[in-house]
């Protein structure tokens, strides 16, 4: 497409029909289920909150000055509330590439469910987004379809399912329900640039194994997928719009972990962690990236840090019992 210089390069489909992934990744995708699901919602049966931050392709030299590596900060929070059967959550993303940035706000709500030895939860997240341009060099002088500054917000939807047992969760999602098209100005001086927001769905899935008494080996796996096109489209589902992960971690007295993953056909990820203080109450993550190909318009490495904190679960509260001589027999 003539026009767009910049940011297609970094796996954003900022214009036209590019169908590059459009949201924020992480390597902590296991930690991460807020950010995937709105069902994940206080599933765990207490309140969590945790941030992220991640440089992806660091040093990345652009072939003008105003690109380089994109940064994402985001911050998650979840817990259950008992009179509404269920769980509420949020989740707070600001997305930089280049000249696109993207701040990303969301609350979800989960209703649970007792399937056998686990928990359903059924959730729904109102999404309020707000995308900012910058200024493009366009190949051809007024070429419309080129932003020219500008930002745009608009209120999405999206919904999703997640289970959660001791040992196996898995979840599956889909946001951006009401593919928001936004408009910009464009070079030519009219409000014809566009950012189609896309349907995007996850789905995710990891299982616990009991090496021993003090280990535990979580195998996790992730498909992210990019929908383009309304619902009945025939292209509307098709597996060149995929992305793929999988990775293994051990965990240590629910302490200490370290794992490594594969990204399909970009990278490999390492992960190292450790929990602190009484219960393991807090949880420090780094991950490594290593691009190992498509190395175009990529830089070496991606790295990403994780700050987490886990409350105490809610007991539940008796009353103590009441002595009375009448029943002292």
């Amino acid at each position: 497409m003539k026009g767009i210089i910049l940011a297609a390069a970094l796996l954003t489909a900022a214009t036209g029909t590019a169908f590059a992934q459009q949201q924020p990744q992480f390597s902590h995708y296991g930690f991460n289920g807020m950010y995937l699901n709105p069902a994940y919602a206080g599933i765990k049966g207490q309140a969590e909150i945790s941030s992220f931050g991640r440089i992806q392709y660091l040093n990345y030299s652009a072939s003008f000055d105003d690109g380089g590596s994109p940064k994402t900060i985001m911050l998650t929070g979840s817990m259950p509330v008992r009179a509404l059967g269920g769980g509420i959550g949020f989740h707070v993303f600001r997305d930089q590439i280049a000249q696109l940035k993207i701040t990303n706000a969301q609350v979800s709500y989960s209703k649970h469910f007792k399937i056998g030895e686990g928990r359903l939860g059924i959730g729904i997240q109102g999404i309020l987004n707000y995308v900012g341009q910058g200024i493009y060099r366009p190949i051809d002088e007024g070429d419309p379809r080129v932003p020219r500054s500008g930002s745009d917000h608009k209120f999405d939807l999206g919904a999703g399912v997640w289970y959660e047992s001791e040992k196996l969760y898995a979840g599956l999602s889909l946001n951006n329900l009401l593919r928001s098209n936004y408009r910009f100005n464009s070079d030519a001086g009219s409000t014809t640039a566009e950012f189609l927001n896309e349907n995007h769905a996850y789905l995710t899935a990891g299982y616990n194994i009991e090496a021993s008494s003090s280990v535990v080996v979580t195998p996790t796996v992730l498909m992210k997928m990019v929908l383009p096109g309304k619902f009945g489209d025939s292209n509307k589902f098709t597996f060149k719009n995929n992305s793929y992960e999988a990775g293994v971690r051990a965990t240590l007295d629910d302490k200490y972990w370290a794992g490594v993953g594969y990204r399909y056909d970009e990278s490999f990820t390492g992960l190292v962690g450790l929990s602190l203080f009484k219960d393991n109450a807090v949880r420090l993550g780094y991950a490594f990236d290593v691009i190992a190909f498509n190395q175009d318009a990529r830089a070496l490495s991606s790295h990403e840090i994780m700050i987490s904190y886990r409350f105490p679960k809610p007991s539940l509260t008796t009353r103590p019992a009441i002595h009375t001589p009448r029943y002292s027999f």
